[in-house]
């Protein structure tokens, strides 16, 4: 008999919600947008404008769903997008501890300028 496969544990994943980031590989290389929502069990994210895909839905007066092909945003994993600093350049995520003691804090920094990413949106 089969052993049952446990269940990876979440990604670590320091990409947050409302994140502006750029697509470094597949069909959407070079968009950039901001993070929708991120997934940490399945470790994707979904970027406003990138991976649009189209979809057929069917009317549905009982819920006012008019009929037709719309467009949403397919979820594209985490390793295929990078930050944008301040300067709109790509970036990749560090982090510095700020403060000592029970004060002391995790700040998010972009590792090419050294800016922290908290704060700004």
């Amino acid at each position: 008999m089969a052993k049952k496969k446990k269940a990876d544990p979440p990604a670590k994943i320091r990409i947050r919600k409302n994140d502006s980031v750029k697509v470094i590989s597949g069909r959407d290389k070079g968009k950039t947008g901001r993070v929708i929502s991120v997934d940490r069990r399945t470790g994707r994210i979904i970027v406003e404008g990138v991976m649009l895909a189209k979809h057929h839905t069917r009317p549905n007066p009982s819920k006012q769903i008019k009929g037709g092909i719309a467009e949403r945003e397919g979820g594209i994993h985490v390793s295929n997008v990078m930050l944008l600093a301040a300067d709109n350049k790509a970036t990749r995520l560090g982090v510095r501890v700020e403060g000592r003691g029970p004060s002391a804090r995790r700040v998010r920094i972009a590792r090419r300028t050294g800016e922290p990413l908290e704060g700004r949106k």
